[in-house]
């Protein structure tokens, strides 16, 4: 569990572990002390296999038990993460010089040890922290260490041993929560990325139709006047480039709420990018934009929904045009690798995109353009995902982006 995240619910289930972990310890350390020193020893009609009276004696108990009010103090001012780390980093110090007073100028061999100590390594998977892990792994091997280069004593090394051990199974049940954390976190993420796509298509199925409509009459009507009256007005094109941005958005809108149907033709790569090209030939023109294509060709034909595609490198290319806008260079390169897949990559020389924005592109209505609506990269995703493909996206800020589109040639 990641202590820089305070979402309720992660803050609910350390909670829940912390509560789980302080009855274990206090249960756990006074039982084993129980059974050493009374019930064994009864036992086995021997003498005392130690004794609460030796180095801090009793005092142990005690420091152990004002950890505890400290500890609840500590979690009602809200650093519940602590916690774990302070009855660690007690224990440790405590029992280091416990065993100091009782061995060190003592000739008989180390003998100490104790089971809250295994109770550490294996409860680390429970808090789901790798930087706890890691504080109680090194912790105990290196409390033995240092004891054993104290003390003169090869025998802590056999404790050593087993902690290295107990630490391994503990880092392999870590990572296996990791593992399901992730998995249902990117369920989750799915799943809020569908109710998205849900409500849009809700919106996009009750007031697309209605949208379209009266935007064609206008188109309309704005092209008549225009004919009609050619030299009285200059915002006639402005208007009816602006109309048909509008019904660009609509049309994102509608095939979010209702995808088309794929319908998987061989097409040729090069008519595609050509045919998307010369729609945006004069945008880029312009704008001082240079186009370099780079065709790696023969290539062969792929199975592909052709109207599709063109969509999709228009709406890539448009990207990369809008991104420089006092002019540059698009390069486009087109490959084959291993004779089973396409790689077409788009880059361009504009103001790039921030790391952190890289991760939110494609989510509904995230765009970083001032008059973007975030549905065109939400719907090349989406489109490339439907034909088995992948988009890669990489950008440098003030130095550009490269998008790659990797489709199979082939769909079997």
């Amino acid at each position: 569990m990641k202590e820089s995240i305070k979402s309720p619910q992660l803050i609910l289930e350390e909670r829940k572990a912390v509560k789980l972990f302080l009855w274990s310890f206090y249960i756990v350390y006074l039982s084993f002390d129980i059974l050493v020193y009374y019930i064994l020893p009864k036992t086995l009609k021997s003498e005392k296999m130690g004794s609460p009276g030796e180095g801090l004696g009793y005092w142990i108990y005690v420091l152990l038990i004002i950890l505890l009010p400290i500890a609840m103090w500590i979690a009602k001012k809200g650093n519940l993460y602590l916690v774990k780390y302070i009855y660690i980093f007690s224990y440790l110090g405590i029992d280091f010089i416990n065993t100091l007073i009782i061995f060190v100028g003592n000739p008989k061999h180390y003998t100490s040890g104790h089971l809250i100590e295994v109770l550490f390594v294996l409860f680390c998977p429970i808090f789901v922290s790798k930087k706890y892990f890691w504080t109680v792994s090194i912790g105990m091997v290196g409390k033995y260490l240092i004891l054993g280069l104290i003390l003169h004593d090869f025998q802590v090394f056999i404790s050593i041993v087993i902690y290295s051990i107990l630490s391994a199974i503990a880092y392999v049940m870590l990572i296996r929560f990791y593992s399901y954390i992730k998995s249902l976190t990117n369920v989750h993420e799915e799943l809020r990325k569908k109710e998205k796509l849900a409500v849009i298509g809700q919106m996009a199925a009750a007031i697309g139709h209605e949208i379209r409509n009266p935007l064609s009459s206008l188109k309309g009507f704005t092209q008549l006047q225009q004919e009609r009256y050619p030299n009285t007005n200059d915002f006639y094109p402005i208007m009816i480039q602006e109309i048909d941005r509008i019904n660009s958005i609509v049309n994102d809108l509608m095939y979010i709420g209702k995808p088309r149907a794929v319908k998987f033709e061989k097409a040729s790569i090069e008519e595609i990018i050509a045919y998307t090209l010369s729609i945006t030939q004069q945008q880029a023109e312009r704008q001082g934009i240079k186009v370099e294509t780079i065709m790696a060709g023969p290539l062969p034909p792929i199975d592909c929904d052709s109207n599709q595609l063109k969509q999709v490198f228009l709406n890539l290319i448009k990207n990369a045009i809008e991104a420089m806008p006092d002019g540059g260079c698009i390069k486009i390169n087109v490959k084959v690798v291993e004779k089973q897949k396409m790689h077409i990559s788009i880059q361009d020389e504009g103001c790039g995109i921030k790391d952190e924005n890289i991760l939110n592109l494609g989510e509904p209505f995230f765009t970083t353009k001032e008059d973007g609506t975030g549905l065109g990269l939400l719907v090349t995703n989406q489109i490339v995902k439907e034909h088995l493909g992948k988009l890669k996206i990489e950008s440098e800020p003030e130095k550009g982006t490269s998008v790659e589109v990797i489709l199979p040639i082939i769909h079997r």
